[in-house]
């Protein structure tokens, strides 16, 4: 039974139809890419020396699971219109540290990737949305726990059960305002969301995804409406959302760290876009983070109950609250440097999951679901995939031209995103 149904079924109304760039959530430049029988797409690395000595451009994890991380182009004429989203990468890659980007030679290249879409691929949109893999993340680590010892075993199931134990009174008024739309609560959620992302981090990513998404959905600045006119969000605000909330880095950033207080975040916002109202944003973002906490963190048919006197243990509270666990081993593993190969093996399995159903379903360019911004994926392990691929130059209008072909192909396995 799914508890929140009606409320989903809101969320989608809500969303689409009562905001100001709400259409976008159904029709938009990446929409029509991706429908087209030629897709076109932009990948942008700082590793495009090792890329060439090894012959093979392989995909990564991260929000799109083990795709091949591109934004749309736009064919005009012998050119191409890059993605706003392209831009923002291209700019933060750009003024990223030598140590990541390879030395003195760091500029990002740009590579054009061209996909002949094969007669029986899937021509409807197939969306990929990372806050709903709690439940997978947490089958993996099952499957692949045995590669600890039983101390580390131990160690991570008393410190995920611990995380969620402290956070309880959170999880309760998320649920309560999700479930029985409960009001009044807003600055007393903020309140509590700040002091929890600490302990939940994967709550940071939530608070994230729901600030751009009000963000690109309620700006109403120039720029906003020159990039609705051509079917684009305005991912700038994202990125300066980030740069505001992470004064001094420019680029891999850690949104388990992401937090902004109820102060916070009317001077984030003040600075990121004159146009929004802090009053309402607050109060939206109460709402959202809630109900993105009952939808991704809580198992299906799931809510939560009286925890006084509950006895926490990790078997019976991940019936509960498996996507959440699954999301908090996922994060711990990922920040254990001694078990980085445990790590890699995670992903790589969690991504063989993902390459079988897109082959099942044929699927070569899944997006992410989460919002979309722009963000597209090249499925590595699509048999026979029909793809051509060249560097591409920037002329001074902004416009992207196709230099030299590049012998390239794309293979299926993951590498470290700070990599590629």
């Amino acid at each position: 039974m799914d508890l929140l149904a009606e409320r989903t079924a809101a969320w989608r109304t809500r969303l689409a139809d009562e905001t100001p760039n709400g259409a976008l959530l159904r029709e938009n430049a990446m929409f029509d890419a991706l429908r087209g029988g030629r897709l076109h797409l932009l990948h942008v690395t700082t590793a495009l020396k090792e890329i060439s000595r090894q012959g093979v451009l392989y995909p990564s994890g991260g929000c799109l699971v083990g795709s091949v991380y591109c934004t749309p182009l736009t064919p005009v004429g012998d050119a191409f219109r890059i993605h706003n989203l392209a831009s923002c990468i291209v700019a933060q890659r750009a003024s990223g540290p030598p140590a990541v980007n390879g030395g003195p030679d760091s500029a990002p290249g740009l590579l054009i990737v061209e996909i002949a879409m094969p007669p029986r691929a899937y021509r409807g949109l197939a969306g990929v949305d990372y806050l709903r893999l709690g439940s997978i993340h947490l089958e993996t680590y099952r499957q692949l726990e045995y590669l600890l010892s039983g101390d580390d075993r131990r160690r991570l199931r008393e410190t995920v059960v611990g995380r969620v134990r402290s956070s309880a009174d959170f999880l309760a008024l998320a649920t309560a305002i999700a479930h029985q739309g409960v009001r009044g609560a807003g600055d007393e959620f903020l309140r509590l969301l700040d002091a929890t992302i600490p302990r939940l981090p994967i709550v940071g990513y939530l608070f994230f995804e729901a600030l751009s998404e009000y963000l690109m959905l309620h700006s109403r600045s120039r720029r906003t409406r020159e990039l609705a006119e051509i079917g684009e969000f305005n991912n700038r605000l994202c990125a300066e959302v980030l740069s505001v909330a992470f004064p001094g880095m420019t680029s891999w950033f850690d949104l388990t760290r992401f937090r902004a207080g109820l102060r916070r975040l009317g001077e984030l916002l003040s600075q990121v876009d004159r146009t929004i109202d802090a009053d309402h944003a607050g109060a939206y973002l109460s709402e959202r983070v809630s109900y993105l906490v009952a939808a991704r963190l809580f198992a299906p048919g799931q809510a939560s109950a009286d925890w006084r006197g509950t006895r926490w243990e990790f078997d019976s509270s991940t019936v509960q609250l498996g996507p959440l666990f699954g999301h908090l081993l996922r994060l711990e593993l990922r920040a254990l440097h001694r078990h980085r190969e445990v790590f890699a093996l995670f992903d790589q399995q969690k991504a063989l999951q993902a390459w079988r159903y897109w082959n099942h379903m044929g699927i070569a360019a899944p997006f992410n679901g989460t919002m979309p911004k722009g963000e597209v994926g090249i499925n590595p392990a699509y048999p026979a995939l029909n793809c051509r691929i060249w560097r591409g130059e920037l002329d001074g209008g902004g416009r992207l031209h196709r230099a030299e072909e590049l012998p390239l192909r794309i293979g299926p396995r993951l590498v470290d995103t700070r990599r590629g």
